[in-house]
Parts: C-alpha cells; sequence; structure tokens
C-alpha cells in the first residue's frame, strides 16, 4: 500500500505541475487545469450516467411489473368472458324451453276454452 502511496505523486508529475495535488507546483498550468477539467468531467458524467442507468432500469422494472399484470388481467378477462358466454348458451336453451312450455301451455288453455 505504501508502494502504491509513493507512486501517487511521481504519476501526477507524469502529467504535468498539477498545484492542487502536487506540493512542487506553484501555479496551476493550462495542462494541469484540462487534466482537472477532464478528471472532474469524468466524475460528474459517471455520475450522471450512473443516475440515469438507475431510472431506466427502475423505469423498466416498473413497465415489465405492470406489464405482466396486464397479461394476467387479459387472461382472466378472457376467462370471464369464456363463462359468461357459456352461461348465456345455458340460459338460451333455458328459456327456449320455457317458450315452448309456454306454447304447450297456451294450447292446452285454447283446447281447454274451446270444451
Amino acid at each position: 500500500m505504501t508502494f502504491y502511496l509513493m507512486m501517487i505523486p511521481f504519476a501526477l508529475d507524469i502529467w504535468g505541475c498539477v498545484p492542487e495535488l502536487s506540493k512542487n507546483c506553484l501555479d496551476m498550468t493550462n495542462a494541469s487545469s484540462t487534466y482537472l477539467g477532464i478528471v472532474g468531467g469524468a466524475i460528474i458524467g459517471a455520475i450522471v450516467s450512473w443516475w440515469i442507468y438507475n431510472r431506466q432500469k427502475s423505469t423498466s422494472s416498473k413497465q415489465d411489473h405492470i406489464l405482466g399484470r396486464i397479461k394476467d388481467l387479459e387472461e382472466t378477462h378472457t376467462n370471464i368472458l369464456k363463462k359468461l358466454e357459456d352461461f348465456d348458451d345455458k340460459h338460451e336453451s333455458s328459456f327456449d324451453a320455457i317458450q315452448e312450455i309456454n306454447k304447450k301451455i297456451d294450447t292446452l288453455l285454447k283446447k281447454s276454452e274451446e270444451d
């Protein structure tokens, strides 16, 4: 670890005089301001990219959850429609049978009135 700490000033000296990071520099040069701007921009860019990634990931997971619920509701809706159709078919046959009985009763009443 101490080796790495000793290498930091050497690595910074390679990049030029950076007075903010090195004790040997007295003034901020164009190179140091450029490097500082690049590092600052990279840090800000990384933070903004991470924030956008997390927002998109959150939005995507919410959309997937909503689409799953819509699919479940659609399946439930289809099942209900099938049950209603079956009920309607049974109701139709029952209604036809009641009408047939009603016709027979009317016919019997007419015959009894004629007698």
